[in-house]
């Protein structure tokens, strides 16, 4: 390697002498920017790529360390692109505002503390890349015995020097070719701000300036050069950002990991051509660096032919910039994705615990993940270990909700009889919503210290995945309806919303599997004590006495006098007896129903339930829509020839009584214990009561609820017209059809809203 002096003419017939122009970035139709695709640019383009042999990698050239030299690059830049003006003198990082100077200072020791101890870098490049881009008046560089021109690093000058240096860099990658070059720039840029920032503090420094006349350089480039040399910083600051867009782009390419699809969308062809700017931009950098600190500013570019160069830097930035945010999305939602598959295989797949599953659901930091609401203290999910769990989720108006009800209720009848095997369960509240902010923590506090069972310490405990997981239609579909979701103490979900069946069975639905539920509506029949369970003290005394129970509703009071004073003389006529029970209607309106309640207490016309029990029953009865709905919805899948829904004597029970009590108008059932029931509206069954005599005889033969059915029968032919409404629960089963409780005809659907305060 020897130092010659140079003045030989340029080749004519060299690649510099026959360069095409340079791309542009055009606007696409679709409005992003787009390297423009003329003839000269594609000849430009070929000739770029011509010059790349990075797949033919001889021996001697070992990999880059690509990111530990970026960031070298990057902490000397940092440090010399924030220089002030004093006394019209340019001063590199000086007599910036305190907090500003303090606040860059910390940044630029926190990079260089991340810096390795030593780099491998290809100096001998470096070195043929400094040759490259020097004066045409300085000497030229022999590396290997080839020759490498030197030229001032303007027009078709700049090109060829870039050619050039793409020719030494011939055998690397595209990302390492544009490091390299910035690598090369940012050491001679470096060596200079590093001699001007000690100048007045270090002898050595001093002495190198005054050889350098750095007084006379610094006060020049304060004053009448500051245009140039803020165009030439602003530069800078391009090519840096347009190379390390570059390097993240190609990290993508290269990473093993990623599918072949992420990949192509890495817009990798696009490189070549910004790799060629970015090299182009650093040459001109390089002569406008040799103008700010030589003697001869002739050598400098014109403010305003940088800011050109630098808006095309930041151009191609910005289009780069947008392909890599797509790819880090598309990374993301890989990732999000990958990590919602692995939740799915460890909720939904047995373990010897229920330890990993609870710990995917409930995670922070190795920190205990639950709150004891009993015992008020944060607790480890060891405490659930091996128990039947049920995951109360809901929103923050939890107290609202009817779920919250039946829960308080199971958690009571648990702590009354705490060492029963129906009590072996745990309950974890789950809050869930759109957005936390401060006034939801508060709300959530206030909630959680209110609540006897387990809930979450924080709702930061369940990450944004397992959030996402709980509201998938494909998992646990949570909406806004709170859910009861069950898992085993083997860690495996068996059942996604076991609310309904603890509001039908209670206790008895343990431990609250799918498979428990299926078993016991196979053991259920429609029957008074399945509608009614243990809603009044006295039901179960009525059964076993053999006494008839005749449950009635509505918000007709005189209908409920005329037919309790009819079903007292139709009973002692018929020497049966009779207990009548009044349950209100459904989504009735408390006020109502405790002014009704009042007068027939009052005018002792029958029993009557409280209007929380009155709630609860008809709850209890849409439960038995949901659940038995679903089982029901389940077998007609495998059973195409009929509609179970439209078929079972059951739902067709439950379908006639959600009718009745979506109006206000009365109604009765009939039933003598197991046996048979007797349903009507109450015009009908007052009707049917007011004939007695018509079919007394008849009710002597087969009993008195079957010669009751016969009668209804006729009643019903023989009625005009009659108007049934049916009020279903928005959540849940939703049949096409649902066939009229009392003619039979397929009833027209709508759908409803409604917002109704006492």
């Amino acid at each position: 390697m020897a130092l010659v002096p140079y003045n030989k003419a340029v080749n004519p017939t060299s690649r510099g002498a026959g360069h095409n122009r340079p791309p542009l970035l055009k606007q696409g139709r679709d409005g992003h920017r787009q390297f423009s695709t003329t003839a000269d640019d594609s000849a430009l383009v070929n000739q770029i790529m011509l010059t790349d042999k990075s797949h033919d990698h001889p021996y001697e050239v070992p990999p880059l360390a690509v990111t530990q030299i970026l960031q070298t690059i990057e902490a000397i830049l940092s440090r010399v692109t924030k220089p002030d003006i004093h006394d019209g003198i340019l001063v590199p990082g000086a007599l910036v505002p305190a907090a500003t100077h303090a606040e860059h200072e910390k940044a630029l020791h926190a990079n260089l503390s991340t810096l390795h101890d030593s780099v491998d870098v290809p100096h001998s490049v470096f070195n043929a890349i400094h040759s490259a881009s020097n004066n045409t008046n300085m000497p030229i560089l022999l590396i290997d015995g080839k020759q490498l021109m030197c030229t001032f690093a303007q027009g078709e000058d700049a090109n060829k020097t870039t050619m050039d240096i793409l020719d030494i860099v011939q055998h690397y990658d595209w990302d390492e070719k544009a490091v390299l070059a910035l690598g090369a720039f940012a050491i001679k840029d470096g060596e200079f701000w590093l001699v001007s920032q000690q100048y007045t503090t270090n002898p050595l420094a001093r002495a190198v300036g005054q050889l350098k006349q750095l007084q006379e350089i610094l006060e020049r480039a304060g004053t009448i050069l500051k245009p140039k040399f803020d165009a030439y910083n602003n530069l800078v600051g391009a090519i840096f950002k347009v190379t390390k867009t570059i390097v993240r782009l190609q990290e993508i390419h290269n990473d093993p990991h990623l599918s072949p699809e992420i990949k192509a969308t890495a817009a990798t062809a696009q490189i070549p051509t910004a790799v060629y700017w970015t090299i182009r931009a650093i040459v001109v950098a390089a002569s406008q660096l040799v103008g700010i600190t030589s003697s001869e500013p002739e050598y400098m570019t014109e403010a305003w032919e940088l800011s050109s160069l630098a808006h095309k830097l930041e151009n191609i930035f910005k289009h780069l910039e947008e392909i890599l945010d797509g790819l880090y999305q598309l990374i993301q939602k890989n990732k999000e994705e990958e990590a919602f598959n692995a939740i799915a295989r460890i909720l939904e797949t047995p373990h010897m615990d229920n330890s990993k599953p609870l710990r995917v659901l409930f995670y922070k930091d190795d920190q205990p993940a639950l709150y004891d609401g009993y015992n008020k203290k944060r607790v480890d999910i060891d405490v659930l270990k091996r128990k039947v769990v049920i995951l109360f989720i809901t929103d923050l108006n939890v107290v609202h909700e009817n779920e919250n009800t039946i829960v308080q209720q199971m958690y009571l009848e648990k702590g009354h009889n705490p060492t029963r095997p129906e009590s072996q369960y745990e309950v974890v509240w789950v809050p869930i919503t759109d957005e936390w902010t401060e006034a939801k923590y508060q709300q959530f506090e206030s909630l959680r210290n209110s609540m006897q069972w387990y809930t979450v310490f924080h709702p930061s405990v369940v990450s944004p995945i397992v959030v996402r997981y709980i509201r998938d239609p494909r998992k646990w579909n949570f909406a806004k309806k709170p859910l009861l979701v069950v898992m085993d103490p083997q860690g495996k979900i068996v059942h996604q919303n076991a609310v309904h069946m603890m509001c039908i069975w209670g206790s008895i639905a343990f431990p609250f599997t799918s498979q428990r539920e299926r078993l016991l509506w196979e053991e259920e029949t429609w029957r008074i004590e399945l509608l009614a369970d243990a809603i009044h003290p006295n039901l179960t005394t009525w059964i076993t006495e053999g006494k008839y129970i005749c449950l009635y509703g509505g918000e007709d009071i005189e209908w409920i006098r005329k037919f309790t004073k009819a079903a007292r003389n139709v009973a002692s006529d018929a020497g049966i007896q009779l207990e009548m029970l009044y349950v209100g209607r459904s989504k009735a309106k408390e006020n109502v129903m405790n002014n009704i309640i009042k007068i027939i207490q009052a005018e002792k016309l029958s029993h009557t339930l409280d209007w929380n029990l009155i709630w609860f029953f008809w709850i209890r009865l849409e439960s038995m829509w949901q659940s038995k709905g679903q089982l029901l919805s389940e077998q007609g899948k495998t059973q195409s020839r009929t509609d179970p829904l439209k078929s079972d004597p059951m739902m067709q029970g439950i379908i006639s009584l959600l009718s009745f009590g979506s109006s206000d108008r009365g109604w009765a059932v009939i039933s003598l214990g197991s046996a048979a029931m007797s349903k009507a509206n109450g015009e009908h069954m007052l009707k049917s009561l007011s004939e007695f005599n018509d079919w007394k005889n008849r009710s002597s033969e087969v009993g008195f609820t079957p010669a009751l059915n016969e009668h209804l029968e006729g009643v019903h032919k023989q009625a005009p017209h009659h108007c049934t409404s049916l009020i279903l629960p928005a959540t849940g089963i939703m049949p096409e059809t649902v066939a009229c409780a009392e003619c039979g005809r397929v009833m027209e659907r709508f759908s409803m809203f409604r917002c109704c305060l006492d």
